[in-house]
Protein backbone atom coordinates (compact mmCIF):
# COMPACT_ATOMS: atom_id res chain seq x y z
CA UNK A 1 0.00 0.00 0.00
CA UNK A 2 1.48 3.59 -0.82
CA UNK A 3 1.98 6.02 1.32
CA UNK A 4 -0.52 8.17 -0.83
CA UNK A 5 -3.83 5.13 0.00
CA UNK A 6 -2.69 4.73 3.48
CA UNK A 7 -3.38 8.91 4.14
CA UNK A 8 -6.74 8.72 2.29
CA UNK A 9 -7.55 5.59 4.27
CA UNK A 10 -6.71 7.28 7.29
CA UNK A 11 -8.58 10.72 6.13
CA UNK A 12 -11.39 8.10 5.65
CA UNK A 13 -11.31 6.61 9.25
CA UNK A 14 -11.30 10.16 10.57
CA UNK A 15 -14.00 11.55 8.91
CA UNK A 16 -15.65 8.02 9.68
CA UNK A 17 -15.23 8.54 13.33
CA UNK A 18 -16.04 12.47 13.07
CA UNK A 19 -18.11 12.76 10.42
CA UNK A 20 -18.95 16.67 11.13
CA UNK A 21 -15.14 17.64 11.56
CA UNK A 22 -14.43 21.01 10.25
CA UNK A 23 -10.86 22.69 11.23
CA UNK A 24 -11.53 25.96 12.44
CA UNK A 25 -8.19 28.55 13.74
CA UNK A 26 -8.37 29.23 17.83
CA UNK A 27 -10.06 32.71 17.03
CA UNK A 28 -12.74 31.16 15.52
CA UNK A 29 -13.26 28.69 17.70
CA UNK A 30 -13.23 31.64 20.31
CA UNK A 31 -15.66 34.14 18.46
CA UNK A 32 -17.97 31.03 17.97
CA UNK A 33 -17.61 30.62 22.38
CA UNK A 34 -17.78 34.30 22.79
CA UNK A 35 -21.18 34.20 20.57
CA UNK A 36 -22.86 31.27 21.73
CA UNK A 37 -22.32 32.51 25.82
CA UNK A 38 -23.62 35.97 24.74
CA UNK A 39 -26.98 34.02 23.15
CA UNK A 40 -27.48 32.20 26.20
CA UNK A 41 -26.77 35.44 28.76
CA UNK A 42 -29.35 37.09 26.50
CA UNK A 43 -32.23 33.86 26.88
CA UNK A 44 -31.80 34.48 30.71
CA UNK A 45 -31.81 37.71 30.50
CA UNK A 46 -35.48 37.92 28.67
CA UNK A 47 -36.76 34.70 30.44
CA UNK A 48 -35.96 36.87 33.76
CA UNK A 49 -37.65 40.17 32.07
CA UNK A 50 -40.53 37.80 31.09
CA UNK A 51 -41.22 36.50 34.70
CA UNK A 52 -40.22 39.87 36.11
CA UNK A 53 -44.03 40.92 34.56
CA UNK A 54 -45.96 38.04 36.09
CA UNK A 55 -43.46 38.33 39.53
CA UNK A 56 -46.69 39.19 41.50
CA UNK A 57 -48.31 35.93 40.51
CA UNK A 58 -45.00 33.75 40.94
CA UNK A 59 -44.55 34.83 44.01
CA UNK A 60 -47.81 34.06 45.34
CA UNK A 61 -47.69 30.77 44.23
CA UNK A 62 -44.61 30.45 45.78
CA UNK A 63 -46.15 31.61 49.14
CA UNK A 64 -48.74 28.81 48.82
CA UNK A 65 -46.92 26.09 50.78
CA UNK A 66 -46.91 28.58 53.72
CA UNK A 67 -50.58 28.17 53.83
CA UNK A 68 -51.81 30.66 56.07
CA UNK A 69 -48.68 32.76 57.45
CA UNK A 70 -48.48 36.48 57.28
CA UNK A 71 -45.08 37.74 55.44
CA UNK A 72 -43.71 41.41 56.19
CA UNK A 73 -41.50 43.67 54.55
CA UNK A 74 -38.85 44.03 57.52
CA UNK A 75 -36.44 46.74 55.08
CA UNK A 76 -37.04 49.25 52.41
CA UNK A 77 -36.92 47.83 49.14
CA UNK A 78 -36.78 43.97 50.18
CA UNK A 79 -39.73 43.10 47.87
CA UNK A 80 -37.94 44.76 45.38
CA UNK A 81 -34.53 42.69 45.58
CA UNK A 82 -36.66 39.34 46.11
CA UNK A 83 -38.68 39.97 42.84
CA UNK A 84 -35.69 40.43 40.99
CA UNK A 85 -34.37 37.13 42.99
CA UNK A 86 -37.07 34.93 41.69
CA UNK A 87 -37.28 36.27 38.26
CA UNK A 88 -33.23 35.90 37.82
CA UNK A 89 -33.90 31.91 38.86
CA UNK A 90 -36.92 31.54 37.07
CA UNK A 91 -35.60 33.26 34.29
CA UNK A 92 -32.45 30.45 34.54
CA UNK A 93 -34.99 27.52 34.61
CA UNK A 94 -36.75 28.69 31.43
CA UNK A 95 -33.69 29.79 30.04
CA UNK A 96 -31.83 26.03 30.83
CA UNK A 97 -32.59 24.13 28.00
CA UNK A 98 -32.17 26.39 25.29
CA UNK A 99 -28.53 27.24 27.09
CA UNK A 100 -28.17 23.16 27.22
CA UNK A 101 -28.73 23.57 23.88
CA UNK A 102 -25.84 26.17 22.62
CA UNK A 103 -23.45 24.26 24.97
CA UNK A 104 -24.12 20.58 22.99
CA UNK A 105 -23.98 22.73 19.69
CA UNK A 106 -20.11 23.59 20.66
CA UNK A 107 -19.13 21.17 21.96
CA UNK A 108 -20.38 18.14 19.95
CA UNK A 109 -18.65 18.64 16.35
CA UNK A 110 -15.85 18.04 18.69
CA UNK A 111 -16.32 14.68 19.48
CA UNK A 112 -16.60 11.23 18.06
CA UNK A 113 -19.47 9.76 17.51
CA UNK A 114 -19.23 7.51 20.02
CA UNK A 115 -18.29 10.32 22.16
CA UNK A 116 -21.80 11.87 20.78
CA UNK A 117 -23.71 8.90 21.99
CA UNK A 118 -22.39 9.56 25.60
CA UNK A 119 -22.35 13.01 26.23
CA UNK A 120 -26.12 14.35 23.94
CA UNK A 121 -28.41 11.77 25.99
CA UNK A 122 -26.39 12.21 29.49
CA UNK A 123 -27.05 16.52 28.91
CA UNK A 124 -30.36 15.72 28.14
CA UNK A 125 -30.99 13.39 31.30
CA UNK A 126 -29.30 15.84 33.24
CA UNK A 127 -31.78 18.25 32.31
CA UNK A 128 -34.54 16.29 32.77
CA UNK A 129 -33.78 14.97 36.46
CA UNK A 130 -33.38 18.89 37.19
CA UNK A 131 -36.78 19.45 36.42
CA UNK A 132 -37.60 16.35 38.16
CA UNK A 133 -36.20 17.08 41.41
CA UNK A 134 -37.84 20.73 41.30
CA UNK A 135 -40.84 18.95 40.76
CA UNK A 136 -40.29 16.33 43.96
CA UNK A 137 -38.79 19.26 46.04
CA UNK A 138 -41.68 21.38 45.40
CA UNK A 139 -44.68 18.96 46.24
CA UNK A 140 -42.29 16.75 48.81
CA UNK A 141 -39.46 18.36 50.56
CA UNK A 142 -40.78 22.25 50.99
CA UNK A 143 -44.37 21.30 52.35
CA UNK A 144 -42.78 19.05 54.76
CA UNK A 145 -40.20 21.32 55.61
CA UNK A 146 -42.67 23.86 56.42
CA UNK A 147 -44.95 21.62 58.43
CA UNK A 148 -42.30 20.99 60.96
CA UNK A 149 -41.94 24.50 60.88
CA UNK A 150 -44.74 25.61 61.85
CA UNK A 151 -46.38 23.49 64.15
CA UNK A 152 -43.17 23.30 66.26
CA UNK A 153 -43.28 26.30 68.87
CA UNK A 154 -46.63 27.35 67.18
CA UNK A 155 -48.05 27.39 71.07
CA UNK A 156 -45.36 29.60 72.23
CA UNK A 157 -44.92 32.44 68.99
CA UNK A 158 -46.60 33.43 66.50
CA UNK A 159 -45.39 32.77 63.15
CA UNK A 160 -44.53 35.47 61.32
CA UNK A 161 -42.03 35.63 58.31
CA UNK A 162 -39.53 37.73 56.73
CA UNK A 163 -41.01 37.19 52.46
CA UNK A 164 -37.04 37.44 51.58
CA UNK A 165 -35.82 35.15 54.33
CA UNK A 166 -38.92 32.51 53.31
CA UNK A 167 -38.04 32.48 49.49
CA UNK A 168 -34.72 32.33 50.30
CA UNK A 169 -35.51 28.93 52.10
CA UNK A 170 -37.48 27.42 48.91
CA UNK A 171 -35.36 28.09 46.19
CA UNK A 172 -32.01 27.11 48.13
CA UNK A 173 -34.33 23.81 48.82
CA UNK A 174 -35.37 23.86 45.20
CA UNK A 175 -32.17 24.03 44.04
CA UNK A 176 -30.40 21.62 46.27
CA UNK A 177 -32.73 19.21 45.02
CA UNK A 178 -32.16 19.35 41.58
CA UNK A 179 -28.66 19.59 41.83
CA UNK A 180 -28.70 16.05 44.36
CA UNK A 181 -30.94 14.39 41.21
CA UNK A 182 -27.94 14.21 38.99
CA UNK A 183 -26.18 11.37 40.56
CA UNK A 184 -27.66 8.52 38.11
CA UNK A 185 -26.36 10.67 35.25
CA UNK A 186 -22.69 11.39 36.78
CA UNK A 187 -23.06 7.09 37.76
CA UNK A 188 -23.97 6.45 34.41
CA UNK A 189 -20.89 8.62 33.00
CA UNK A 190 -18.57 6.74 35.69
CA UNK A 191 -19.61 3.68 34.08
CA UNK A 192 -19.70 4.32 30.74
CA UNK A 193 -15.92 5.33 31.13
CA UNK A 194 -15.21 2.54 32.47
CA UNK A 195 -13.63 3.91 36.13
CA UNK A 196 -15.68 1.79 38.25
CA UNK A 197 -18.58 -0.99 37.16
CA UNK A 198 -22.18 -1.36 39.08
CA UNK A 199 -20.66 -4.09 41.57
CA UNK A 200 -18.08 -1.77 42.83
CA UNK A 201 -21.12 1.23 42.95
CA UNK A 202 -23.25 -1.66 45.24
CA UNK A 203 -20.78 -2.55 47.23
CA UNK A 204 -20.19 0.51 48.98
CA UNK A 205 -23.76 1.15 49.44
CA UNK A 206 -22.85 1.59 53.07
CA UNK A 207 -20.60 5.06 52.71
CA UNK A 208 -23.37 6.08 50.36
CA UNK A 209 -25.78 6.14 52.78
CA UNK A 210 -23.45 7.81 54.99
CA UNK A 211 -22.89 10.71 52.59
CA UNK A 212 -26.75 10.53 51.39
CA UNK A 213 -27.30 11.68 55.16
CA UNK A 214 -24.56 14.25 55.50
CA UNK A 215 -25.73 16.05 51.99
CA UNK A 216 -29.16 16.00 53.09
CA UNK A 217 -27.83 17.86 57.01
CA UNK A 218 -25.58 20.57 54.29
CA UNK A 219 -28.21 20.82 51.22
CA UNK A 220 -31.49 20.87 53.81
CA UNK A 221 -31.44 24.92 54.51
CA UNK A 222 -34.10 24.26 57.45
CA UNK A 223 -31.77 21.17 59.04
CA UNK A 224 -35.05 19.86 60.09
CA UNK A 225 -35.07 16.15 60.56
CA UNK A 226 -38.34 15.66 58.47
CA UNK A 227 -36.62 17.37 55.01
CA UNK A 228 -33.15 15.70 55.83
CA UNK A 229 -34.98 11.82 56.54
CA UNK A 230 -36.70 13.23 52.44
CA UNK A 231 -33.68 14.17 50.67
CA UNK A 232 -31.34 11.27 52.36
CA UNK A 233 -33.97 8.86 51.01
CA UNK A 234 -34.65 10.65 47.79
CA UNK A 235 -30.09 10.51 46.99
CA UNK A 236 -30.18 6.94 47.92
CA UNK A 237 -33.31 5.67 45.84
CA UNK A 238 -31.67 7.85 43.45
CA UNK A 239 -27.82 5.85 43.77
CA UNK A 240 -29.60 2.79 43.46
CA UNK A 241 -31.65 3.27 40.52
CA UNK A 242 -27.81 4.35 38.97
CA UNK A 243 -26.94 1.14 40.08
CA UNK A 244 -29.42 -0.49 38.27
CA UNK A 245 -28.63 1.72 34.66
CA UNK A 246 -25.04 1.12 34.95
CA UNK A 247 -26.42 -2.66 35.38
CA UNK A 248 -28.03 -2.87 32.32
CA UNK A 249 -25.95 -0.92 30.23
CA UNK A 250 -22.92 -3.59 31.16
CA UNK A 251 -25.00 -6.08 30.66
CA UNK A 252 -26.16 -4.74 26.71
CA UNK A 253 -22.39 -4.04 26.33
CA UNK A 254 -21.97 -7.55 27.37
CA UNK A 255 -24.43 -8.96 24.94
CA UNK A 256 -23.36 -6.60 21.80
CA UNK A 257 -19.29 -8.20 22.42
CA UNK A 258 -20.70 -11.56 22.51
CA UNK A 259 -22.70 -11.14 19.06
CA UNK A 260 -19.84 -9.22 17.57
CA UNK A 261 -17.27 -11.61 19.09
CA UNK A 262 -19.05 -15.20 17.93
CA UNK A 263 -17.49 -16.41 14.68
CA UNK A 264 -19.45 -16.95 11.38
CA UNK A 265 -21.04 -20.51 10.68
CA UNK A 266 -20.71 -22.00 7.84
CA UNK A 267 -22.97 -22.17 5.08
Amino acid sequence: MTARAQSQQKGQGSMEKFPNEVEMPLVDHLEELRRRVLLSLLSVVIAAASCLLFIKPLVRILEEPAQSIKFLQVAPGEFLFVSLKVAGYAGLTLALPFILYQALSFVLPGLSIKERRLIAPAVAASALLFFLGLAFSWSALVPAALRFLLNYGSDVVEPIWSIERYLDFVLALMLATGLAFQLPVLQLLLGAFGLINWKQMLSSWRWVVLASALAGAVLTPSTDPITMLLLTSAITALFLTGVGLVALTDQVKEQIHSKTDRPPTAN
